[in-house]
């Protein structure tokens, strides 16, 4: 049985990442979203918001399961026995990052495996930052999110100085 865990800051969780955690439940026995709690860029959501639109959002099966960590996402497959890390691939950028980090964290962890899952096309181009961009802006991002996290986003960005 192969567990992956899916890392990210998922501020805010989009319909791409609702995308690749299906795409990884045909791949996977179980796949974790794991919110990284210290990540390097300040969220715009709250960790506890963020956790609680994922546990609202995505598909709701024991294969699937949301948490956070601490640390080195390899740190944190070796101690919870996950034997791949999911990441998602929109651009040429993502890979050049992605490749980094997938060489770095073997170089680490060995045993850890990571896996690189296309999006589907619709969503190959959005990310959480552009999607707040446009949401300030007063656009429509209603393809781009599920409604109850683009209300809690409308919300928190209104409510922003």
């Amino acid at each position: 049985m192969v567990r992956a865990l899916y890392p990210g800051s998922f501020d805010p969780v989009t319909n791409g990442h609702i995308d690749l955690v299906q795409r990884g439940l045909a791949l996977f026995e179980t796949v974790t979203v794991a919110v990284a709690a210290n990540i390097g860029k300040q969220a715009l959501l709250p960790i506890e918001d963020r956790l609680q639109l994922l546990r609202t959002v995505l598909p709701r099966t024991e294969r699937v399961q949301v948490t956070t960590f601490r640390g080195l996402v390899v740190d944190f497959c070796k101690q919870n026995g996950y034997g791949v890390i999911l990441r998602g691939l929109r651009t040429i950028a993502d890979f050049e990052y992605e490749y980094q980090m997938a060489l770095t964290n073997r170089h680490m962890r060995p045993d850890v495996e990571t896996v690189f899952v296309m999006p589907s096309v619709q969503y190959s181009y959005v990310s959480s930052s552009l999607i707040k961009d446009v949401v300030r802006n007063g656009g429509d991002v209603s393809a781009f999110l599920p409604a109850p996290v683009e209300k809690v986003l409308r919300a928190r960005l209104q409510a922003s100085p």
